[in-house]
């Protein structure tokens, strides 16, 4: 962890220039209606999961760069979410991915106990071969042509759903990579019954106080064909399971030119949004850092987002999923739990009468202006103020880059290996 006095002493250069700053945006909002305080407060209190493979170096088809001091276990991985955290007070809670992060429970929340930390919703992997297993999942996994295959498959997700169990998990999320590559390599009804068999299965055993998570993906690692392919389909899924199935949206999920703030209306609507995997996109799913291409977008998800947040059981998780090739994976996951704040401050000071009137009267452009006119304020001393207030850092990355932690780290750690393709 980073030493405190490290934090402290950042903090204390920062402090008059905050307080000036957040004082002069309080004057600002004040004339406009909002409470600083109030928006303050709900973002202090909001929390974003760490994914645990996102603190390891990711990588493209064609070659993976990696880090210094990289994280080699599960405990590694935790060590660095915990930093995360501690600097910016916005993840509390980390994703663990199976078989990656396969530990005994009691070392699991023993360690993350000592971080301050507690764990979100449990990630299968069944889009690749693990060492040991008998069936290959090469030609799909739960909808696979071969039973014992996907008996395989379906047996891996109620282990992790006994392993989260545990370490007090209350959701599991699952995202296949099974398709096809050649027009008529599948009978596409008949895999995606098969898939509905298997997910039934797994639904079927889900604890009484869990969600269960699909998530749908365009294309890859099927390029002709996937069989989660679009929020229809997802949504269909989520129907056939029962009332504690969910959609799960991740942003880089979708062809370019696609609505995602209206598909989160629509679920809103219909009460299947589970949650979201955040991270940002130029082409497709490039797991880029959140807010780093489009933060208008993220915004508008938020805006629908708060627009429905007194909606009763209305609570979707909240979690980052990035592949981060060229930078370090710290920065990059503190720099995205803070974008992510940030939209979410900014959609609470959406003046929602005035948008609401606009709406009715069908003055596109005023209410068009509306939501810019939130958009356009910087709410960074808001940001700042909330972590300066729970202790955390002012400024994160410059803290981080202060203390040293990555250079302490690689100390330790053993230098991780090169090589070919495959994202992480």
């Amino acid at each position: 962890m980073i030493d405190k006095t490290t934090i402290a002493a950042a903090n204390e250069a920062d402090e008059a220039r905050l307080r000036a700053d957040y004082d002069a945006l309080a004057e600002q909002l004040d004339r406009r209606g909002i409470d600083i305080a109030a928006v303050k407060d709900k973002v202090a209190g909001y929390g974003i999961a760490v994914p645990s493979w996102g603190v390891g170096t990711g990588g493209t088809r064609f070659a993976r760069f990696p880090g210094q001091g990289e994280p080699a276990s599960i405990f590694d991985k935790l060590d660095d979410c915990g930093v995360i955290h501690q600097l910016t007070g916005a993840t509390p809670r980390v994703s663990l991915h199976i078989p990656w992060d396969d530990a005994a429970p009691a070392d699991l929340t023993a360690k993350a106990e000592e971080l301050g930390l507690g764990f979100d919703a449990m990630n299968s992997n069944t889009f690749s071969d693990a060492a040991g297993q008998a069936h290959s999942y090469k030609f799909g996994s739960l909808s696979h042509t071969d039973a014992a295959t996907r008996a395989q498959a379906v047996e891996h997700n109620l282990y992790c759903m006994e392993l989260g169990q545990k370490i007090g998990s209350k959701a599991l999320t699952i995202w296949v990579g099974d398709g096809s590559n050649f027009p008529g390599q599948v009978n596409m009804t008949k895999q995606f019954e098969r898939y509905l068999d298997s997910a039934r299965a797994i639904y079927g055993k889900l604890p009484e106080d869990w969600r269960l998570f699909t998530e749908h993906k365009i294309f890859e690692p099927a390029f002709y064909s996937t069989v989660v392919q679009d929020w229809g389909t997802n949504y269909l899924i989520a129907k056939e399971l029962g009332e504690r199935a969910f959609c799960l949206v991740d942003l880089g999920h979708h062809a370019p030119t696609v609505n995602i703030e209206m598909i989160v209306a629509r679920l809103i609507q219909f009460g299947k949004l589970g949650g979201f995997h955040f991270n940002d996109s130029k082409y497709g799913d490039d797991d880029l850092d959140t807010g780093s291409v489009d933060p208008y977008r993220l915004f508008l998800v938020f805006n629908e987002l708060v627009n429905a947040a007194d909606t009763p059981g209305f609570d979707p998780a909240h979690m980052l999923d990035q592949s981060h090739n060229v930078t370090d994976p710290i920065e990059s996951l503190m720099n995205s739990a803070m974008e992510v704040q940030r939209a979410y401050a900014q959609a609470l000071i959406v003046d929602r009468a005035a948008l609401a009137g606009y709406q009715d009267e069908n003055d596109a452009l005023m209410a068009s202006e509306t939501l810019k006119r939130a958009f356009r304020t910087d709410v960074t001393p808001i940001l700042q103020m909330a972590r300066f207030e729970k202790g955390c850092a002012v400024d994160p990355l410059v803290t981080y880059r202060t203390a040293g932690y990555r250079a302490q780290v690689a100390e330790a750690r053993p230098v991780s290996a090169g090589g070919g393709g495959g994202i992480v």
